[in-house]
């Protein structure tokens, strides 16, 4: 039997999958780590220690797990957390923690100047994308105003997936996918990158070579190999976002479909037969040549319940407190007893794209329990993930399959919330590893030991979560929306 090695970076965990050609699942591990907030709407995570530190160590982990001979390991794929902006000197080390995707918003200055300069039409037209918080061309002028020391320093901007390649295998690489992101320096039109817009900036020579998600970029060198366990020389793919990865993972293929991920955010893509052009979702060239992806994202999805748990559940036994707040917020009618809550506790991304925006808990009476107020938490969820699906739906992008991945499929309330909110039904696969298991996928892409059908063998449809409709879950949607219209200058103030 020979094998494949999935490996993702998440926000606040790693994981690794160990898989066999068949797509069964030989051996999986994870290892958890901090996202830092050194300032208010700053997020940060440390080269060495979360990304590659927990990439040797989950690696290292699996094989022995697994108790296979690693030889038998045919290629490995991963995925991280992105689109990230790290400096790194001549030799490759990071001058600096990794600046985070769109939750980190230190840079709404740089983008105000950038759409001032530019203008906001020209940045569309070229990058297919606004500048926001998930744009990392403005993060690097950023790095070039406020701390030009470490800018004088720099050798190459990297994400973290291309950190990774490079502690791998030595090359300086990105996927087209993970670049699009980068504006104002991509040309989606010509797949390149571009300094048309500005040269202001960077070099375009300090930005990582542009590839496809299964190209094979290098191959595992013999310190690479020593630290992470495994054989050297076996064929190491680009990578990509772990957002893509878990669409890989759970059969998202076709213009149509639809992946929500339930983790730390909620993450969306949609394939789409032509680019969409709209300014309130992202746009990327999907991971292989031709197809194109339409995207969203909130700022704080899962990491809400945690904060709710940490605050407001001391009471409840760690292990099985989500289990018991979902219990509790059963009690509570849909539409939480006439509470509305506004998730918007780090900013929001899409759609609205305002890093000011900030949580509300609104109608709150002596009446009200834990439960209620957790099941509005839920539903705030949901109601953005609505919001980002009306959107779709506005641009043209239609969905003909939802499918539902990530952690927070465990939870029922959440999943059923989701549906009814949305009113879409959603496919759960019978495996819900996520990021990890796409890679492994991918890796067998690369080295043609699967097509891109095989994914429905890999991992076959475990169930459907039907769409039931409810008024009152209607009629705090409108609220929901409103209510943010009505606030967002006050929050400005806060």
């Amino acid at each position: 039997m020979q094998y494949t090695l999935g490996v993702d970076i998440g926000t606040f965990e790693t994981k690794a999958v160990l898989v066999d050609q068949n797509g069964s699942i030989i051996a999986q591990t994870q290892k958890g780590h901090k996202m830092l907030v050194p300032h208010p709407g700053w997020a940060e995570h440390r080269p060495n220690e979360d990304w590659w530190g927990d990439f040797c160590e989950v690696s290292q982990s699996v094989i022995s797990k697994s108790k296979i001979d690693p030889t038998k390991i045919l290629a490995v794929a991963c995925s991280a957390i992105g689109p990230c902006m790290l400096p790194v000197d001549i030799n490759g080390d990071p001058l600096m923690n990794g600046v985070l995707y769109g939750v980190d918003t230190r840079a709404h200055q740089e983008i105000n100047d950038l759409n001032t300069e530019i203008g906001e039409d020209r940045i569309m037209e070229m990058g297919g994308n606004a500048l926001t918080s998930q744009s990392v061309g403005p993060k690097i002028l950023w790095l070039k105003r406020n701390r030009p020391e470490i800018f004088e320093n720099t050798h190459k901007i990297l994400t973290s997936t291309s950190f990774l390649m490079h502690r791998l295998t030595g090359q300086y690489v990105i996927d087209h996918y993970t670049a699009a992101n980068f504006t104002p320096l991509y040309d989606i039109h010509r797949q390149t990158w571009s300094d048309v817009l500005t040269q202001d900036i960077i070099p375009l020579d300090a930005l990582p070579d542009l590839r496809w998600s299964t190209d094979i970029v290098g191959h595992v060198t013999a310190r690479a190999a020593r630290e992470t366990g495994l054989p050297e020389g076996i064929p190491v793919t680009t990578g990509t976002i772990d957002a893509a990865a878990e669409a890989v993972s759970v059969g998202v293929a076709d213009a149509g479909d639809t992946m929500c991920m339930y983790g730390s955010t909620i993450f969306m893509i949609s394939l789409t037969e032509n680019r969409v052009k709209d300014p309130k979702l992202w746009y990327a060239p999907w991971l292989f040549k031709g197809q194109h992806a339409s995207m969203a994202g909130l700022a704080t999805s899962g990491t809400l319940t945690h904060w709710f748990r940490e605050h407001f559940a001391k009471d409840l036994d760690l292990e099985t407190s989500f289990g018991a707040l979902s219990q509790e917020a059963a009690l509570s009618a849909p539409g939480a007893n006439g509470l509305v809550f506004l998730p918007y506790f780090s900013g929001e991304r899409t759609p609205i794209h305002d890093p000011d925006a900030k949580g509300v808990i609104f109608g709150l009476r002596l009446d009200h329990t834990r439960g209620d107020v957790y099941r509005a938490l839920i539903e705030g969820i949901a109601f953005g993930t609505r919001h980002v699906v009306d959107t779709f739906v506005e641009s043209g992008t239609k969905t003909n399959r939802l499918f539902a991945v990530g952690g927070g499929t465990k939870n029922e309330l959440w999943l059923q919330t989701t549906s009814d909110i949305t009113g879409v039904d959603q496919t759960v696969r019978q495996k819900t590893v996520g990021a990890s298991y796409g890679d492994a996928f991918l890796a067998a892409l690369a080295i043609g030991a699967v097509q891109p059908a095989d994914i429905g063998v890999w991992n076959p449809t475990e169930r459907i979560v039907e769409a039931e409709s409810d008024t009152a879950l209607e009629r705090n949607y409108k609220i929901f929306k409103s209510l943010y219209l009505t606030t967002k200058e006050l929050m400005k103030q806060i």
